[in-house]
């Protein structure tokens, strides 16, 4: 279903149908960035859909035109696994141990997670005995669930599944949906959902990029057809309200180059609100979030990222170079895409994930080994894709300056890292 829909003449809003008139960013054309392919697939066509980004002046929600559904996006043999990044496992612990103390949850609570993933978030609540079912539409990753002992409901989130799982479990004490607020085509009804599944006096937790980040950093490589929505504390908070929810706190986290983790609970519920809402809210608004003028530059910003590294490929071409990445994350698809970026300039890219090795990444049809094949390659240079998690990586990777290998990201700006 596609919900940021259109007719002849305009683009309508996916929460409040407001007609869009305001383009924040268009990056052309591009394959949906976790749509990883087999050797086999590289004869074949591939399918590119526009990726274009506008902002509703209504009630601030900056949005995708959408070509795609989250169907096509979000298959059986979806490649992305919390699991493989060190540095979200264990923010995944400490949010849980961080919870269960703050609510007091116990063997007797009931925690649901939306996008479960592979289960690398409630096996922590699992191992301290509180009761759990995860929400995962993708095969691969609830199978990987499953075999850690984890219940997963294999299914789309919405209000339908919520009343079904209000049958047959009741509602539940906390509610956990990290990094896929962003993902859901029809954000109205997944909120419906949540709403209908909390208790009275339970508890929703949601962490996404915050926009605020992603305009005043260039972080335009975190755009591609699975994020339907860029978010705002004030976005959020609006549609929260037109599903009986509100917002009570919110805190800023450095994952994802910088998130919000907001605490949601139903709108007639004696939760104080916390000071930090009013605070962000100010600072979003000092920022221009709800100005016009404010998302008319970002264009500009974005070809500046993207000219300063193909002069960086071109030099180091000329020069005879090795140019390599690491990480085949989404945000690198999105990056070398719109640049335009090939094998002539990017020899292959390594990933620890086992479900893209032997793959090539969509779009440029870059190769992506095992990082044990780095010491063979022995690349000049090591570009960083995934560059929020880049000191993980550079940490992991020091051998690689043995022979002179020297590593840099592209996002905000081109940079060396030391």
């Amino acid at each position: 279903m596609v919900l940021c829909w259109q007719d002849q003449a305009n683009v309508y809003c996916r929460h409040c149908n407001a007609a869009l008139t305001t383009e924040f960013v268009d990056l052309g054309f591009s394959p949906p960035s976790n749509a990883y392919l087999l050797p086999a697939a590289l004869s074949q066509p591939e399918t590119w859909y526009p990726l274009r980004v506008l902002v509703c002046s209504n009630c601030w929600l900056v949005q995708t035109e959408d070509y795609a559904g989250a169907e096509q996006l979000f298959d059986a043999d979806y490649a992305y696994f919390s699991s493989v990044s060190r540095t979200w496992m264990d923010h995944a612990e400490r949010y849980a141990a961080m919870i269960v103390q703050r609510l007091e949850l116990g063997p007797s609570s009931q925690v649901l997670e939306i996008a479960s993933n592979d289960g690398y978030l409630l096996r922590n609540f699992q191992q301290r005995g509180i009761p759990c079912l995860g929400v995962e539409p993708t095969r691969s990753t609830a199978d990987a669930a499953r075999l850690l002992g984890i219940d997963v409901c294999e299914a789309f989130f919405g209000a339908d599944l919520a009343n079904t799982l209000v049958e047959t479990g009741g509602q539940r004490d906390l509610i956990i949906g990290n990094n896929v607020y962003a993902h859901v085509p029809d954000i109205n009804d997944f909120t419906a959902g949540m709403t209908l599944l909390l208790k009275p006096d339970g508890v929703i937790t949601l962490e996404f990029p915050h926009l605020l980040q992603l305009m005043e950093h260039g972080q335009f490589d975190t755009i591609y057809h699975e994020h339907f929505s860029y978010l705002s504390l004030a976005a959020v908070s609006r549609i929260f309200q037109s599903q009986g929810l509100r917002v009570f706190d919110a805190e800023v986290l450095p994952t994802h180059g910088g998130s919000l983790r907001i605490y949601g609970c139903h709108k007639d519920c004696d939760r104080p609100v916390a000071e930090s809402v009013a605070a962000l809210l100010e600072q979003e608004l000092a920022a221009g979030l709800q100005a016009l003028d404010s998302y008319l530059s970002f264009q500009q910003r974005v070809n500046a990222i993207k000219d300063g590294l193909l002069e960086f490929l071109l030099e180091a071409k000329s020069k005879g170079e090795k140019v390599c990445a690491y990480g085949a994350a989404a945000k690198g698809n999105t990056l070398l895409n719109y640049a335009g970026i090939k094998r002539d300039l990017i020899h292959s890219v390594y990933d620890a994930a086992e479900s893209k090795q032997g793959k090539y990444l969509p779009g440029s049809h870059i190769p992506i080994l095992e990082p044990a094949q780095l010491a063979i390659d022995k690349p000049d240079w090591l570009l960083i894709l995934p560059w929020n998690i880049a000191p993980e990586i550079v940490e992991a990777q020091q051998d690689a300056r043995s022979w002179g290998c020297r590593f840099l990201v592209a996002v905000p700006a081109l940079r060396i890292l030391e």
